[in-house]
């Protein structure tokens, strides 16, 4: 890099010093011996080349002068305008001549933007740190967005599974519902049909011969619970058969074995089930 601003700067001052005592030898020459014009011309560019050999020094040692720095320019601007006077009084070629008089300012800024890269110049070590730690960056920021992409994808994945399942139990639970409430439709047919108590009271007739019980089969729906009772004093078997017999006729028709045993128990008698449907028995018969 180094090469790439200062051989630039080199061959532009090297043609503007050579346009300068050109110039000077050729336009000073008519009025005062060559000799003379030589000299001037070689005064302007030693000039300049010293300030510009003392700037490099300077600026090799990290220092600046700015004594020395507007030295330089005005010997550039020195040079500048000697050719600039120079196309104005040709004759001929006075637009070529113009168009490189800006040559010796252009070199000095070339040798101004030489100074600036040697001034921020950074040694391979460092510039392959740099090189590091940026690649080190955009590694982390890649590892960064691909873990993001990653939770983002597993996320997503996990709320579909989620979603799918729940619309799964939901079918399933719509279609037991239906299917509940189609049996608990059949129960309460069977349970209102006129037919349903005289065949099931021709299957048990052979059981309890005389008695026509009720059938009453499960309704669906809210169930309170019932507090507990104090069981009673135990009742012989003829007081038994007598509060069985009661609670039984006390309806007309007579009371199911099931509501006679409710209603026994609601009353607060204790007997087990054993002697309480020996007892309906014996009643009913």
């Amino acid at each position: 890099m180094s090469a790439k601003t200062v051989l630039p700067a080199v061959a532009m001052t090297a043609v503007s010093m050579v346009l300068t005592l050109a110039v000077v030898v050729v336009w000073l020459g008519t009025a005062v011996p060559w000799p003379i014009a030589l000299v001037v011309g070689l005064g302007i560019d030693g000039g300049w080349l010293a300030t510009l050999a003392y700037e490099r020094r300077l600026a090799a040692q990290g220092d600046h002068n700015r004594t020395v720095t507007a030295v330089g320019w005005s010997f550039g601007l020195i040079a500048t305008s000697v050719l600039v006077a120079h196309a104005l009084t040709a004759e001929a070629s006075a637009g070529a001549w113009l168009a490189v008089a800006w040559l010796p300012i252009a070199a000095k800024a070339l040798w101004l933007v030489h100074g600036l890269w040697e001034r921020t110049a950074l040694t391979p070590a460092a510039l392959g740190a740099i090189r590091g730690i940026q690649q080190e960056a955009r590694d982390e920021a890649a590892v960064a967005r691909a873990r993001l992409r990653a939770e983002a994808g597993t996320e997503e994945t996990r709320l579909t599974a989620v979603t799918e399942a729940g619309a799964r139990v939901a079918r399933i639970q719509a279609r037991t519902a239906d299917s509940l409430a189609g049996a608990w439709s059949t129960l309460e047919k069977a349970r209102a049909g006129e037919d349903t108590g005289r065949a099931l009271t021709s299957v048990t007739h052979r059981v309890t011969p005389g008695v026509t019980p009720r059938w009453e089969l499960p309704v669906w729906g809210p169930s309170e619970p019932v507090a507990a009772l104090e069981p009673g004093p135990a009742l012989t078997d003829e007081a038994l058969d007598t509060v069985v017999d009661q609670i039984r006729t006390s309806e007309d028709p007579a009371l199911s074995y099931r509501e006679m045993a409710s209603r026994f128990r609601a009353a607060g008698h204790a007997a087990s089930e054993v002697r309480l449907r020996a007892a309906w028995k014996r009643v009913a018969v």
